[in-house]
């Protein structure tokens, strides 16, 4: 007789009869008056076992003389699998194709036994047995097998044609429309005269942002990812509302041109340590934990930059090193980062080891989803380029509190989820920060800076898969500092700025969600002067 694929050999019966209807609807067509849909028969598919006894199969009804030959060749052979409580589902009867496929088995087994030299074993009433019972399911099986022969031409085709046996092609795309709202002037920093201040220009904008990884796999543990990216969001930032604190998540400007602006490779070394080094576009935040759950995606979280996580993961953005999480699956785990901002520059002052870095350590206690709670240090240095020491959120003084000297700080923070219900979640985080110029006339000179937020969201608002979100906080502030321009001005923030947000994330299909959200920042750049600045928009997102 003909035999079945070793692969198909391993599965139940059951199971390979519903697969058989499952992956071609015009086969299940013919015979769907004659079985139970495929969801019934999968239904508990994740607890199969196996049994020795056709009796085991509570619903089948032993009236005729093939269910009887059969019983006795499953209890000699052990040739069927079946579910552990005995049922297929319901009271219902064996189909002739379930039966058929169950004989199959015992057929295999057979030969088996036959092929292995064990041929004692099998009993000549046996074999005369099998032969009446092939006689009677001769159609059965011939379709079974002609089935099996289907299925392995089309995998076989599929795999001949399909995009690579080791890369998987994950997308985004962002539709986006947005507009401030609030004042005619730009905001100014604390200490400059509002007379100074250029008017916002500001129209609504209709922008995009696509992404394309590919991620591929060598051993099934590991991911290599190639992130393509083109996106045209103009940044409401300094030059168009005079603060940073207006910037959307999702942002960026590179007139839509294709580029690479991520590839990194990780693995795991057993299960104590994971391992993730980026050769470029390094963004710790995705390396590890930022107790952000529902917010931190730029594609389905916050809209706007600071609401998303601290800034605190923003060290080191964008450049190349590598992450080691120790205990990664673990209630407590400690995290260590090493991140060079142009570590492929050989020049004086760039490298790995001689230009701007970001050095960081993360204790994570996680004792389960109800609490999670996190320590971050992080250490940098800044020392060429446009200095941003929170990586555009905050305050301009915040950001450069020098005024484009080089520096190093030290960073602390504190971040927390805590889930009240499956669907609630409150966290939040607090940073404190302390920086030293170590070039031009601010030399020696030191800064401090703090900023906190604190967050609210419902999963499943309204319908399965909606997200309302609201994030209220203080962006990043140089509270104190001993800088002092050459105009006498001293970089430091007078005021306290606040920023508010809500947002809805409605899930409208399962690769389609629509994110209407609203920002609001009181007194912008620490400045009680400067008016009120809103920032509505809309974002769609496309998953695929």
């Amino acid at each position: 007789m003909k035999k079945l694929s070793k692969n198909f050999l391993k599965l139940s019966p059951v199971v390979v009869a519903a697969t058989f209807f499952a992956a071609n609807s015009a086969f299940a067509g013919e015979v769907k008056e004659q079985v139970t849909s495929v969801s019934q028969l999968t239904e508990q598919s994740d607890n199969l076992g196996q049994v020795t006894s056709v009796s085991q199969f509570s619903d089948v009804q032993p009236t005729d003389w093939a269910f009887q030959a059969l019983q006795s060749l499953v209890e000699r052979y052990g040739c069927i699998a079946g579910y552990p409580n005995g049922t297929y589902r319901g009271n219902r009867a064996l189909t002739r194709y379930e039966f058929a496929a169950g004989l199959n088995a015992c057929l295999d087994r057979v030969n088996e036994l036959i092929a292995t030299a064990t041929a004692d074993l099998v009993r000549k009433e046996d074999l005369a047995t099998l032969q009446r019972l092939q006689e009677e399911f001769s159609a059965e099986l011939a379709t079974l097998r002609g089935r099996v022969d289907t299925l392995e031409a089309r995998t076989a085709e599929l795999e001949a044609n399909q995009f690579s046996t080791t890369t998987k092609l994950v997308g985004e795309a962002i539709f986006n429309l947005s507009d401030t709202f609030g004042s005619d002037e730009q905001a100014v920093p604390s200490g400059v005269d509002q007379d100074t201040a250029d008017d916002v220009e500001s129209n609504t904008i209709a922008a995009n942002r696509v992404r394309l990884n590919l991620l591929t796999s060598f051993f099934g543990s590991d991911q290599l990812q190639t992130r393509l990216q083109a996106r045209n969001i103009t940044p409401y930032d300094e030059d168009v509302t005079g603060t940073n604190m207006t910037r959307l998540s999702f942002d960026g400007d590179n007139g839509n041109d294709i580029e690479i602006d991520k590839l990194n490779y990780a693995f795991n070394l057993g299960n104590a340590i994971a391992v993730k080094v980026d050769a470029f576009g390094a963004e710790l935040y995705e390396n590890i934990n930022t107790f952000s759950p529902d917010l931190a995606s730029s594609g389905r979280g916050a809209v706007s930059r600071y609401g998303r996580f601290s800034p605190i993961y923003r060290q080191g953005a964008g450049g190349a090193g590598a992450t080691l999480t120790f205990n990664p699956k673990g209630p407590i785990s400690l995290s260590a980062a090493y991140i060079a901002d142009r570590a492929n520059d050989p020049s004086d002052g760039s490298g790995l080891f001689d230009g701007g870095y970001a050095a960081v350590g993360q204790l994570s206690f996680q004792p389960s989803q109800v609490f999670n709670i996190g320590l971050t240090y992080a250490h940098t240095y800044q020392n060429q380029g446009d200095i941003s020491l929170f990586d555009s959120t905050g305050s301009t003084y915040a950001n450069d509190p020098f005024g484009g000297a080089a520096l190093t700080a030290n960073h602390y923070g504190v971040e927390a989820a805590f889930r009240l219900s499956p669907k609630i979640t409150i966290g939040g985080w607090y940073g404190y920060s302390e920086a030293e110029a170590k070039s031009g006339a601010a030399e020696g000179d030191e800064a401090e800076f703090n900023y906190w937020a604190a967050t609210l969201s419902f999963r499943d608002f309204v319908k399965q898969g909606n997200v309302l979100g609201f994030i209220f906080g203080k962006p990043p502030k140089a509270s104190e500092n001993d800088f002092v321009q050459t105009d006498g001005v001293r970089r430091e923030d007078e005021d306290t700025s606040y920023h508010l947000e809500a947002l809805y994330r409605l899930q409208l299909t399962d690769n389609i969600a629509v994110t209407p959200g609203v920002i609001v920042i009181f007194n912008p750049e620490h400045n009680s002067d400067n008016d009120t600045v809103y920032v509505g928009t809309l974002r769609t997102t496309f998953t695929f």
